[in-house]
């Protein structure tokens, strides 16, 4: 086995290529932040990355938020009675 750390250039890789982990957990983490601002050009993977994570925390922190409207309401709505 070969136990030579090859090059970008050996692997084929270019200057955007990364591992995609990196740019969904920038986005997730920027949605957290108040940073609605993408730093990728629009036509790569990475943006798609970091779209996605963008959006799975706003969906994450819409759930907490209507759980707890949903639990706010009916203890309002019971103590009335």
């Amino acid at each position: 086995m070969n136990n030579k750390k090859l090059s970008r250039k050996e692997r084929n890789l270019g200057k955007y290529d990364a591992p995609l982990r990196f740019q969904f957990d920038q986005g997730y983490t920027a949605f957290n932040r108040g940073k609605v601002w993408n730093p990728y050009h629009t036509a790569t993977m990475q943006w798609r990355e970091w779209e996605r994570g963008f959006t799975k925390a706003y969906y994450e922190q819409l759930k907490r938020i209507l759980q707890y409207e949903s639990g706010r309401r009916s203890k309002e709505v019971s103590a009335a009675t």
